[in-house]
């Protein structure tokens, strides 16, 4: 059967994911417009810095509002934030766009998304600190959609 187009881009984006240098969160980016491809990108360290997959993790511990403690990768950067960047540095305007990933954003990717114009976001599944990015794209009017409800885990949170 042929995939409608949210589905078409998750698995494209799912491929772009396997460029990930984070074994943790193997996360893959697609920005699309009038259903072409403008932009991608994967989780990893910035260019010509050193990658988890190469020297190991740098893990920070992190403390969610309810006290949870979480372990984080703080060498990478996240693959929407990848994504975006390319398209700056290409000089591609990401006005009215779609954004295709593996989860729902984080806090500081949705400001990212809502600051250079991204009106719709497709995420495979959720991500549990996730309540300020759908408030924030409720108020910017940026459209989310998640495909599967389950909550996205890392190992060694």
């Amino acid at each position: 059967m042929r995939p409608d187009w949210d589905d078409y881009f998750i698995e494209l984006m799912n491929t772009v994911a396997t460029r990930a240098t984070c074994d943790r969160g193997k996360s893959g980016c697609i920005i699309v417009k009038d259903k072409q491809i403008i932009a991608t990108g994967y989780v990893g360290s910035p260019s010509g810095l050193p990658h988890c997959d190469d020297v190991g993790h740098l893990m920070k511990q992190v403390i969610d509002d309810d006290g949870t403690v979480r372990q984080h990768c703080m060498r990478t950067i996240h693959a929407e934030q990848n994504a975006i960047c390319q398209a700056a540095k290409h000089g591609i305007p990401l006005e009215g766009s779609t954004l295709y990933c593996k989860m729902e954003p984080c806090r500081v990717c949705a400001m990212l998304i809502i600051s250079c114009g991204i009106k719709k976001v497709v995420a495979k599944s959720r991500y549990h600190a996730a309540e300020e990015t759908r408030e924030m794209f409720k108020i910017a009017g940026v459209e989310m959609r998640v495909i599967d409800d389950a909550i996205e885990n890392y190992d060694n949170q």
